[in-house]
């Protein structure tokens, strides 16, 4: 049987959602947005944010719901069921690496916001993202790629049939490789290299499908510099100081996913291995503690991550009533090397600490969903967990349950409303959990509560509205001397966020994100009750035009709001606004022209920004200042795609 493409606006959600912070963005509307790294694609979510303040390699910074989410800590994301996020990482807990995605490979990104899934679990406190690859490509592919400041990149993708029937097998494959120098002094020298080879039988709900990928990156790293430095000339906006940080990182993983369903039954399985490895080298404070040999420092990590999950479900329904019930099972075991040096040059002066560490979980959750009238559903969860640390001889645990439950209601005039309340948590570091003397809360528990609606009342418009309040146990703050994060206060965030879909006409579609959070400490202390990096606001606006003839594009505005960058908010940083954009022409045949541009208006603005104390080369003493990485200036990339 033929295979055919369907494409069309963005699904609609009413009726299908559980909360006013859950959606779907497809493969078509991905391709049509402009990234200028691939932990961009996150973006699609609405009021989320993709930083980065360092070199090109590293994990993206996260900004979501009021959250500096350092590099994922409450940010869940998955690929194809295994996690990304890394726990216990010599950086940063909940480590998220997505460099090693190939934006083009993705048929899905699915994403939900608050502790409101029994199935979600760890580090989904403020959301959750799960990026669903594709089985088969609509057509194979050949695309080079060559713009400004040093950027190259070549794809080839594509996915062959073993049979002709319709539920045959398929062989899916990708490679990938790239270079971005960035528009630093000393260019970032960014080498990656990218496989991706699945084999896949039958389909996503009766079939299963084997992956095993391969990524391999290195870079140097221009982090961020003290303002101090560009104000009085010493430094300029690209400059660096210390021109050996940077690192490298590889990537290898095998998984399977199996899934059979029938009228009333339904059963899901996946199970993963996989390798990373890291050397990070950074140096924040430049010759704060050393004068001598300076402040740099390694955090080498290695590990090895296996896991599976597996669910059932039962569902039936009588007349206006339906309901279903899925008990489901997770594990996963992280086997790590990590260590924190101090080093120069990238080479090791001594070793603070080194650690082998076993960190060890199970999960069992429960979902019962129900519609018991066409204008009434809901959803009820719960979730017990069982953690088991262990460095070295030190050993700790920690068992918890987190319930979770959502009502909607509707809908009427094409809109519904919804209300949840649930609980989440997100694991801390077994180094510190495990320490002899005043060692780390195991599992921070987190609680939050929304109301929200989503409406389609208009013709073509989608709205969501969403007000929400998320209480942390412990708030994990950024140390930037340490280049680290340590557990800190109680925290309470509240906040709104206001969504838009409008498709005037067929040729062309308008987004309008918007979101505020208001968040503070609950527990009273001298320097004051603000969250150090605790975004206050997010918004986008986008335009997609899609003609019927060979033109097509697209234009976004993100603006980033301003964050408190100490406690008692007398330093904050500045508001950015950045406008990226894309054009493409279709020549003869299956060939297309396409002009990316990022930074179009060249704004000389912060991608982020940290307050602490460092001391420069030459210094008598140290001194607090903002220290900042700018927003890459304006450049531009062309490709061109070819579909055969």
């Amino acid at each position: 049987m033929q295979r055919v493409l369907v494409e069309g606006a963005r699904a609609s959600q009413v009726g299908v959602a559980d909360a006013a912070g859950m959606g779907s963005v497809s493969q078509r509307q991905l391709e049509a947005r402009t990234i200028y790294r691939p932990g961009e694609l996150l973006e699609a979510t609405p009021g989320l944010v993709a930083s980065q303040h360092s070199g090109e390699g590293k994990a993206n910074q996260f900004y979501l719901r009021g959250f500096n989410l350092d590099h994922g800590t409450d940010l869940r994301t998955t690929l194809d069921g295994m996690p990304v996020n890394q726990r216990s990482h010599a950086h940063g807990q909940g480590w998220t690496d997505l460099n090693f995605i190939i934006p083009e490979l993705v048929a899905r990104l699915d994403y939900s916001k608050g502790p409101y899934n029994a199935g979600s679990g760890d580090f989904s406190s403020a959301g959750a993202t799960a990026i669903n690859y594709a089985a088969r490509l609509p057509q194979d592919r050949a695309s080079l790629t060559a713009g400004q400041n040093g950027y190259g990149r070549g794809l080839l993708a594509g996915s062959r049939e073993s049979g002709d029937s319709g539920d045959s097998g398929a062989l899916l494959y990708a490679l990938e490789t790239a270079h971005s120098d960035g528009p630093f002094t000393r260019g970032d020298n960014y080498r990656k290299l990218n496989a991706v080879l699945r084999y896949s039988a039958g389909f996503a709900n009766n079939g299963y499908a084997i992956t095993a990928m391969a990524y391999r990156g290195a870079w140097h790293a221009t982090d961020q510099i003290p303002q101090r430095a560009v104000a009085s000339g010493l430094l300029g906006r690209f400059d660096g100081i210390d021109p050996t940080d940077g690192g490298q990182a590889r990537r290898y993983s095998l998984s399977a996913a199996w899934a059979r369903s029938g009228d009333k039954q339904s059963t899901r399985a996946n199970a993963y291995v996989i390798n990373n490895r890291l050397e990070l080298f950074s140096n924040f404070t430049y010759f704060l503690d050393d004068p001598v040999h300076g402040d740099q420092f390694a955090q080498p990590d290695r590990r090895v991550t296996s896991g599976f999950e597996a669910s059932h479900s039962w569902h039936d329904h009588s007349d206006d009533m339906a309901w279903s019930t899925t008990l489901g099972a997770q594990a996963q075991n992280d086997n790590i090397f990590n260590a924190l040096q101090h080093t120069e040059a990238r080479q090791v002066l001594g070793t603070v600490r080194a650690d082998h560490i076993v960190e060890s979980s199970a999960a069992l959750y429960l979902q019962q969903r129900l519609r018991v009238a066409p204008w009434l559903r809901g959803e009820a969860g719960l979730r017990l967990d069982r953690y088991r640390f262990a460095v070295g001889q030190a050993r700790a645990g920690d068992t918890l349950a987190s319930p979770s439950v959502s009502l909607a209601f509707g809908p009427w005039s094409r809109t519904e409303f919804y209300l949840n309340a649930g609980r989440g948590f997100h694991s801390n570091d077994a180094r510190g959990v495990t320490q002899a003397q005043d060692p780390a809360t195991a599992l921070a528990r987190s609680r939050g509560l929304e109301f929200g609606l989503r409406s389609e009342a208009l013709k073509g418009l989608q709205t969501v509205l969403a007000l929400y309040r998320l209480d942390f146990d412990s708030e994990l703050v950024y140390l930037g001397d340490a280049g680290s994060t340590e557990a800190g206060r109680p925290s309470r965030r509240y906040g709104v966020e206001f969504s838009n879909y409008y498709k005037p006409a067929k040729w062309l579609s308008l987004d309008a994100d918007l979101a505020f959070a208001r968040g503070r400490f609950r527990r009273a202390a001298g320097e004051g009750d603000r969250i150090p990096g605790a975004v206050e606001g997010v918004a986008q606006l986008a335009a997609t035009f899609t003609p019927s003839g060979p033109w097509s594009g697209a234009l976004r505005l993100r603006w980033f709001g301003p964050r408190p960058l100490v406690e008692d908010n007398a330093v904050r940083s500045k508001a950015s606004t950045t406008v990226n954009g894309r054009l493409a022409y279709k020549l003869a045949g299956r060939t297309t022209l396409e002009l990316e541009g990022f930074n179009l208006a060249n704004r000389q603005v912060s991608a982020i920004d940290y307050f602490y104390a460092s001391r420069l080369k030459g210094e008598a003493a140290p001194r607090e200042d903002v220290h900042f990485h700018p927003i890459e200036s304006r450049s531009f990339r062309l490709s061109l795609n070819h579909a055969f």
